[in-house]
């Protein structure tokens, strides 16, 4: 019998380590085609990150629809992930406090819009899930009682805030001056916090403007000295500069707005035909005041955005002799920064240009076009058609995990967010 359970043990044992052994897709994103419009932002704060300080007052909010007329019956649950992503090995009991499935019941209909949907509200922490530890969390909305069945899925972060961190982005950077890169140095104050070995016992991980394609990850500090730790002159904080985003808003589905040529009502939707973009790479650079990359969902005749915006066949367009040796890609947090056949651009022989329609809800967007080359590379390249200033502003956070010896998961101690030019 003994014999048993030892066998039993090292059998789900087996069974744990290969799971983790396993990469898991972690990424935000929807997974089922009637839900829309999924936003994670601190509360109250539409240009912060998605970071919160762990046990403060503020909160993340989650918001999506789904295209319907009736309320579906949904849960949701958190699962804790590594510097990377990856799930840690945490048990539900050590990240939050209570059980960690809990029901979606802040929902509302839509009102007045042609295209009927479903809003749905998560905030984070409540009264049935509150996150016990930092790090990076990945949210999960599935149908009640089948967890498997993952409909959407959120990242956001919880911070300790234990070091201090400072920092700058410079266009003197390490492959060249004032051209098309930009170059991210900073350095961690441990004063009122000691790591014993900054050289194996954390992780910086800098991202640019939410994207996760082009994070840089990187293992080890390039010198300490007494209590601070400095990241300067690393390859991997060389970041291509990029362009400011484009933008458009749709806050009148009947009347065209900011980059809109013509709106047009046709099979029971308003469809909006932006004007045809133009590639950037061979012109002067133009400063712009944008949102890096986000959305904001508004109406100019509602009192909630949320329920009185409608869904408008929103059409791109982009002037762009077709490339044999790459695709083409919508980019922004109106595709969550993902690259799928959502945001691709097609290319269309009788207009020679490149098109995609996507359905998005009436607001004020930022987008850019990003080229994934064809061999397997899977980072977007602004250089095709956008270009690369160096004058561009940029938003770039950084944040600073610890693994601490015989710990099995990840903790962040720390964020900051820079931007260049500023």
């Amino acid at each position: 019998m003994r014999r048993f359970y030892s066998l039993l043990f090292l059998s789900l044992l087996c069974c744990t380590l290969n799971i983790y052994a396993q990469s898991v897709d972690t990424e935000t994103k929807i997974f089922y085609p009637d839900f829309k419009t999924l936003k994670i932002q601190v509360a109250d704060d539409f240009l912060a990150p998605p970071i919160i300080h762990l046990n403060s007052n503020e909160q993340i909010t989650i918001t999506f629809d789904e295209i319907s007329d009736d309320v579906r019956y949904m849960q949701y649950r958190l699962i804790h992930c590594n510097a990377d992503w990856q799930p840690s090995q945490l048990l539900d009991s050590e990240i939050v406090d209570g059980f960690n499935i809990a029901n979606v019941n802040d929902y509302a209909f839509s009102s007045n819009t042609f295209i009927h949907y479903v809003n749905y509200l998560i905030t984070i922490p409540n009264q049935d899930i509150k996150p016990l530890v930092s790090g990076n969390f990945l949210l999960q909305v599935f149908p009640e009682n089948d967890p498997d069945d993952i409909i959407l899925q959120a990242r956001f972060c919880i911070d300790e805030a234990k070091v201090k961190i400072s920092g700058e982005t410079t266009s003197r950077t390490d492959l060249g001056y004032n051209d098309i890169y930009q170059q991210v140095n900073f350095k961690i104050d441990q004063k009122n916090y000691t790591i014993r070995d900054p050289y194996n016992d954390i992780i910086a991980v800098v991202e640019q403007n939410g994207r996760n394609d082009n994070k840089a990850i990187i293992a080890h500090p390039q010198r300490v000295l007494g209590s601070e730790i400095y990241y300067e002159h690393i390859p991997q904080l060389i970041f291509k500069a990029g362009n400011e985003f484009r933008r458009f808003e749709t806050v009148r589905a009947n009347y065209p707005g900011m980059n809109v040529d013509s709106t047009r009502y046709i099979d029971d939707s308003y469809n909006a035909y932006l004007k045809i973009d133009e590639p950037r790479a061979n012109q002067s650079y133009y400063y712009d005041q944008t949102q890096y990359g986000r959305y904001m969902i508004d109406e100019y005749n509602s009192t909630d955005a949320n329920l009185g915006a409608d869904y408008i066949m929103t059409h791109f367009s982009l002037d762009l002799p077709y490339v044999m040796n790459a695709d083409i890609y919508i980019d922004g947090e109106l595709s969550n920064h993902n690259f799928s056949d959502e945001n691709k651009m097609v290319y269309n022989y009788n207009t020679n240009l490149y098109e995609k329609t996507m359905r998005l809800k009436q607001g004020s967007y930022n987008y850019q076009y990003l080229a994934i080359p064809r061999n397997g590379n899977t980072i977007g390249d602004p250089t095709l058609v956008e270009g690369n200033y160096y004058e561009t502003i940029n938003e770039y956070v950084i944040k600073i995990y610890q693994r601490q010896p015989g710990s099995r998961a990840d903790r962040l101690i720390g964020s900051y967010t820079i931007y260049s030019g500023k």
